[in-house]
C-alpha cells in the first residue's frame, strides 16, 4: 500500500510539472517558428512565396502570443519580473530534485 501512496504522491506532485513542460515546449517551438519564418522571409525571390511566407510568420507570432499570455495567466512564466521568475525556477528545480531524493 505504501508504494501505491507514493506513486500517487508522484503523479500528484508531477502533475504541474506537466503542464508547465508542455507549454513550455509549445513556447519555444513558436518562439523558433518565428525565428525561421523570419529568416525564410528575408531569402524569398518570388511574392506569391513572400506573401505564404508572411502570413504563416504572423500565425506564428500570434500563436507564440497566446500560449506566453496563458503562461502568464497562469504563473508559469514572469516575463516581466525577473526576481519572480527566478524564484519560481528555483522552487520547481528544489520540487524536481525532491522527487529524485524520495
Amino acid at each position: 500500500m505504501a508504494s501505491t501512496m507514493k506513486k500517487e504522491e508522484l503523479v500528484k506532485a508531477t502533475a504541474p510539472l506537466d503542464d508547465l513542460a508542455i507549454a513550455t515546449d509549445m513556447l519555444l517551438s513558436a518562439k523558433a517558428a518565428v525565428r525561421s519564418y523570419a529568416i525564410a522571409l528575408t531569402e524569398t525571390a518570388t511574392p506569391q512565396v513572400h506573401k505564404i511566407l508572411r502570413a504563416q510568420l504572423d500565425t506564428a507570432i500570434e500563436t507564440h502570443q497566446k500560449i506566453a499570455a496563458y503562461m502568464i495567466e497562469n504563473e508559469m512564466y514572469h516575463p516581466y519580473n525577473v526576481d519572480k521568475q527566478v524564484e519560481s525556477d528555483v522552487l520547481k528545480a528544489d520540487n524536481a530534485l525532491s522527487l529524485i531524493k524520495g
